[in-house]
Parts: structure tokens; sequence; C-alpha cells
């Protein structure tokens, strides 16, 4: 149901359509408190047109809006302030998050579309740190929004298993490397490997020449080169699918950098053939001036392709492959020059389908007010986050409910949770400072919260053992305020797929679980009166919207906590 809509069209008529609805609907305020009702429509656009006192106007309007819906309206100054009927919405809203199930808040917008999200793309041979975190969550939790509308998602780890750091690697392995500690530690001694190449190339130049001559023998097939490539790649990649194993992401295509490496001869001669290369000091480019860009670098002047030279080879095959409406990367925001870059050149080419390729960048997490370095050693190590988190949720419960069945499964789903959580409920672009110990507490606006909340929830209905639900509307404030609140979420969600933020899910649910537990707190809810079936109506409502927005961040809701 959308009040939002009701209402303007019933100020449309008010007002004799001197504005339309969706003008009035665009002017309508949530106010912050109830005292000022549950809409409020300012008339400052209707005083220009009319040439009046938006004062007068407002006294004027209250005396013309009349709906089954509306309870009374109030004109303070220039603003109507419109006060609903408590008993007939809130059994309108209860009924339809009841009657739809986890299908409430659907559009269909996306129905017989494909999104392509490429996201998380950790670096083979490096470790999964803390740095690779947002992109993985960020990425996973826009699939899932995505599919909520209806669009037909692949979801893609375009791993970094290619490039000029495999020559670094393998020659600093050549040097310093041991095959027994590598099989012991893989993650481990490739990180030191990595690190200990870019100290001692400080010392000693000649290394970078050396790297590179390592990777020139990669692109050229080299026995050695690629079977060591190869070895590193297959390590990293067992150590990678523990940690999404615990986050619970998974991805359509694994393919990475290295997938696309016979294809991009046939991209240059493209270009060459449509007179876009240019040679600059050896080198070949896309000159970009007329986009207002740096030129694009295709080729290096020793022949070694390069990053964006994979990332237009990669959009051309998978528009080819899914056909795609829309393709998401979801990737710090250093790389924005590049995809500018990447969507001119195949503009240039003739892919009028570039344009619906989208950079969706996101803050970083900072260490100590920096960003966190692989190549100065200076990372966290997400796995050992999530365990820690996963330990102190394991502790809680023994604590707090140590006869809990499925302890470790619910101690997982709660500590990998709070993490979760906690770099959702920040918006997208917000730069966050590491700290174990705000992510691991589960007070407060967190995700254990709200996953509590649910369970808590949970916990009345199975008391109840209430199956179906008499649903005859509340009119007390504290169940009005929740069930306005369940009415939100479809409208929360289109947000959140138009802007990108899942964010403004996880904000929402604080706001439902806090107005619940009020609710929890002030009413008697099993208590049995000609109301009761209503109230619980209300509380399964809440379960339905909870545990489905927790799904949507990447999160599950135990039952009981």
């Amino acid at each position: 149901m959308d009040m939002k809509k009701t209402i303007s069209s019933c100020i449309q008529v008010a007002i004799d359509n001197a504005l339309s609805e969706g003008e009035i609907r665009r002017l309508l305020e949530t106010p912050k408190t109830s005292e000022h009702g549950d809409l409020s429509f300012p008339c400052f656009a209707l005083a220009k047109i009319y040439k009046e006192n938006p004062n007068l106007l407002a006294k004027d309007l209250t005396g013309k809006l009349t709906h089954e819906w509306i309870d009374h309206v109030e004109a303070v100054g220039p603003y109507v302030n419109i006060f609903f009927n408590k008993k007939a919405i809130s059994q309108l809203i209860i009924q339809a998050v009841l009657h739809q199930g986890e299908n409430y808040g659907q559009s269909g917008s996306g129905k017989g579309k494909t999104i392509v999200l490429d996201y998380s793309s950790p670096n083979i041979a490096k470790p999964f740190s803390m740095g690779h975190l947002r992109s993985t969550v960020i990425g996973h939790s826009l699939a899932l929004i995505a599919e909520k509308h209806g669009y037909d998602t692949v979801k893609i780890n375009h791993l970094g298993d290619w490039g000029t750091q495999f020559g670094k690697l393998i020659t600093a392995y050549k040097h310093w490397g041991s095959e027994a500690l590598i099989k012991k530690e893989p993650i481990k001694e490739l990180l030191q490997l990595y690190v200990k190449f870019h100290q001692k190339a400080e010392e000693h130049p000649h290394l970078h020449e050396e790297a590179r001559a390592w990777f020139r023998k990669l692109e050229l097939d080299d026995a050695e080169a690629k079977q060591l490539w190869s070895w590193f790649r297959d390590e990293s990649l067992k150590e990678f699918e523990k940690t999404y194993q615990l986050l619970g992401v998974s991805f359509d295509s694994n393919y990475g950098e290295a997938f696309y490496n016979h294809q991009m001869n046939a991209v240059v001669d493209t270009l060459q053939q449509s007179d876009l290369l240019s040679t600059s000091d050896g080198a070949e480019i896309v000159p970009l001036s007329d986009e207002n860009l740096p030129p694009c670098l295709i080729k290096k002047s020793d022949g070694a392709t390069l990053y964006t030279t994979r990332d237009i080879t990669a959009a051309i095959y998978r528009k080819q492959t899914y056909q795609f409406d829309e393709a998401l990367y979801i990737v710090g925001p250093e790389q924005s020059i590049h995809f500018q870059q990447v969507k001119a050149v195949l503009s240039k080419m003739g892919h009028s389908w570039a344009t619906h390729i989208h950079h969706i960048p996101f803050g970083l997490y900072l260490q100590e007010g920096k960003k966190m370095s692989t190549r100065k050693g200076r990372v966290i190590l997400l796995e050992e986050v999530l365990q820690d988190a996963i330990q102190l949720a394991s502790e809680n419960i023994e604590q707090k409910n140590p006869h809990l069945k499925n302890k470790d499964e619910v101690a997982k789903a709660v500590g990998v949770g709070a993490i979760i959580f906690h770099d959702l409920k920040n918006e997208r672009m917000k730069q966050i400072e590491f700290s174990l110990e705000d992510m691991l507490t589960f007070e407060g606006e967190t995700g254990p919260y709200v996953q509590y909340t649910q369970a808590r929830a949970q916990s009345i209905l199975h008391k109840s053992q209430q199956q179906t639900y008499k649903i005859e509307g509340l009119s007390s404030e504290y169940a009005w305020q929740v069930a306005k609140l369940l009415s939100l979420y479809p409208d929360k969600l289109v947000l959140a797929h138009e802007k990108s933020a899942p964010s403004i899910i996880a904000k929402y649910l604080i706001s439902l679980a806090q107005s619940f537990n009020k609710y929890y707190a002030n009413e008697k809810i099993l208590h049995k009166d000609e109301h009761l079936s209503s109230r619980l109506g209300l509380v399964k409502a809440v379960t339905i919207i909870l545990t489905d927005g927790l799904h949507l961040l990447g999160m599950k809701a135990p039952q009981e906590m």
C-alpha cells in the first residue's frame, strides 16, 4: 500500500489540480515527532501559485481533506499536518505484510533484466585482508537487493591473478623462498616474500628489472613461470574460500584477469583497425583528450598488456555472454579515472552499452588514519577478525544462554553478522577507522541487536502457539509507530537499489528494532483480549521484515539467541 500516493491524490483534488500528484508527493514530509502528524504538507508552493499567504492556505486546506485513512488534519502555520486513522491503516499494513510474506516490498522493476556485479576481487598470493571486506559485503548486498526487485544477477569475482606483481613474487621466491614453508602456510609466506621484495628493491633497484623479465616470461607461457603462477593461484584460492564460506558469499564466476589473456589481441586489433591507437614513447595508447581524460595505456613499450586492456576485454566478453542491462563495478574510489577511461574507450569502439557501466566506489578502512597496504605489510587479516567475532559471540552465549541449541551455528551467525552489519550501516562513501573493539561491540546500533530483536519476536510467537491471525488493526501509539515503519520498507528497498546503498536498509532495521522493543516494553502482547490476534500479527510482520532485511545485508536471522 502506498499511503503517500493516496494522500497526494487527496490533496491534488482539494487544490483543484494546482499541483500534480508527483509534485505533491515530493513536497510531502514525514514529521520528526508524532505530535505533528504522520505526514505534513507545506503550502509554500501553493502560495506562489495563488499569490496568497501560505498560513491561510493551510487553514483552508484542512477543511477540504477527507479520506477514510485520515483521522484528522491540523494547520500549524504554513503546514497541513495529517493524522492517519491508526486502526484502519495498521490493519491494512499488517495484512499486507502477512499476506505477501518475504515478497513484501518486491517492485518487479527488474523483471527480465540482468545486472552483472564485479566485486571482492582479491589479488592472488596476497592475504584476504580487511581492505577487501567493503567491496565483498557491499557487492553481495547489492546483488541481493537487485534480486529482490526481480533482476537476474551475475556475481563475478574478478580475481587479480595477473600482472607485474607476479614477476615480483616469482623473483622473491627464487631469491628467498622455501617450498616447504609455502606449503605449510601459503598466504603468510607469500605475503612475507612480497613485502621483502619491496624492501630489498629499495636497496637493489635491479630487482624491478628482474621482476619485469619474469612477468614477460609468464606472458610468453614459460613453463617454470607458469608452474609457479599456477601454484601460487591454487594455494590462494583455497585460503580465500575459507573466508567466503564464513561470510556466506558465493559467485557465479571466478574468472580472473588471466582468463582474458588470449582474448586481448582481438581487442587490440579492433582498436588498431578503428584508428583509435596512437604510439607514445613506444607504448600503444588511446588518446582521450576530447573526454578530458588522460590517455588510456593499452600496451607498454615492451609489449606487455595492462589492467585496463583486460578490463576492456572483460567488459566486451561479459556483454556478449550475459547480455547485461547494467554492469556494476564495486571497486575503491582510486579507480575512478580508470573506469572513466574504460567506458570512453568502449564508446569509441562503438559500444553504446558502455553508458550502462557504473563504478560504485566506497570509503576505505583506515588504520591510524592511513590506507591499509599489503606492500608495506600494514594489513589485518579478515579471517582472523571474523574468528575473533565468532569467539566473542560464543562467549556471550555461554554466559547468557548456555543451554541454547545449535550454539556454534548461532555464534557464527551473530559474530559474522556483527562484522557485516558494522560495515554496511556506514554510508558507502564514508571512510572507516578500523577498530576491532567497535566491530565486536554487540550493544547499541549493531547487527546482533537486530538479530536479538528478531529472536525475541520469534520467542513471543512460539509462546503464543498461534498459527493464523485475525487482524482488526491497532490504535495504540507504540503499535502505530511499528506499523508505520513496516509500511516504509518498500520505499527503503527502492532507495537502497537506486542509490546503491545497503546502509539505507541497515539503518531502517535499527529503527524498526528500536520501535519494536519500545512496543514490547510498553504493551502486554500476550494478554488474552480481543486484540491479541492483531498484536501477534504485528509481531509476525516484524519477524518477516527483520528476517528479509537481514538477508538482504547478507546476514542470518537466528530463531533463538
